[in-house]
């Protein structure tokens, strides 16, 4: 794909660089609150990354100053019947469960507040990173409402599960610090996107796409395994890897001291 903007009034707009996409959550007006429109358009955007033999690493970060501030309160207001576009409406497997799914590693620069759907959106991410000013929020049961989107299943794989079920239960605050002290986040900087951009580059300008595509899926097989079958599986992994061209290709860049050219297409 080449490098290009899709934008305008879009409320999630991608930008394709250098082997990475950027998908930016565009309502900063208000601090980019969730509607169907956008959860569409992120999924959109997600997909075509997916699809793109020259994207390698995908990020995802807010305009302006927020991340995502959750569903819109507007739309909360309307009530039940309103809703429904978040949950019955939306085909939710094809956002939050894909993500699991995909073969590329995907970022979440979070660069401000990220609350309710806009905190479970950050945890479909592979890495975070967040700014000073960002702060974690859930508040569902401070809302009357229950952990959305799968977050008490996605919570405690990233943090401990006592940890989740107390963010949870509790429904506070969690400020970029105690963020990056329990895990939910690797770095926090003053600028998320920045950081986020520079990892992205390195991944996407030294690291095969088949390796990367290859430990996406070892992850997601070996929540449902046992450690046996999972280090059979991982052995077979070898046995193809010793023999994909990536490995010579890794070889010759050190002997030549230059950046690998690995393959967009993984084997």
């Amino acid at each position: 794909m080449n490098d290009s903007q899709v934008g305008g009034t879009s409320q999630a707009l991608a930008e394709f660089d250098s082997g990475v996409c950027i998908i930016t959550l565009n309502r900063p007006q208000r601090l980019n609150a969730l509607t169907p429109t956008m959860l569409e358009e992120l999924t959109h955007h997600l997909h075509t990354a997916e699809a793109d033999p020259g994207t390698r690493v995908v990020i995802v970060t807010g305009a302006g100053t927020g991340f995502c501030s959750g569903a819109d309160l507007a739309l909360l207001d309307q009530g039940a019947d309103a809703l429904d576009g978040f949950a019955s409406g939306f085909d939710a497997n094809q956002l939050f469960a894909f993500a699991g799914s995909m073969s590329k590693p995907l970022v979440m620069a979070v660069n401000g507040p990220a609350a309710g759907a806009g905190f479970v959106l950050t945890l479909i991410g592979d890495v975070r990173f967040a700014s000073e000013s960002a702060v974690f929020l859930s508040a569902f049961s401070r809302l009357g409402l229950t952990a959305e989107y799968g977050a008490a299943w996605l919570l405690p794989r990233i943090v401990s599960p006592a940890r989740a079920r107390e963010i949870l239960l509790s429904g506070r605050l969690v400020d970029a610090h105690e963020a990056e002290r329990i895990g939910l986040v690797q770095a926090v900087a003053d600028d998320a996107l920045a950081l986020a951009r520079e990892w992205a580059r390195d991944i996407a300008t030294n690291c095969s796409p088949a390796s990367l595509a290859a430990m996406k899926a070892q992850f997601t097989a070996a929540v449902d395994q046992d450690f046996g079958t999972h280090l059979q599986q991982s052995l077979d992994w070898m046995t193809r890897s010793f023999r994909w061209p990536d490995l010579a290709e890794a070889l010759e860049a050190r002997r030549q001291e230059r950046a690998p050219r690995f393959p967009d297409s993984t084997p």
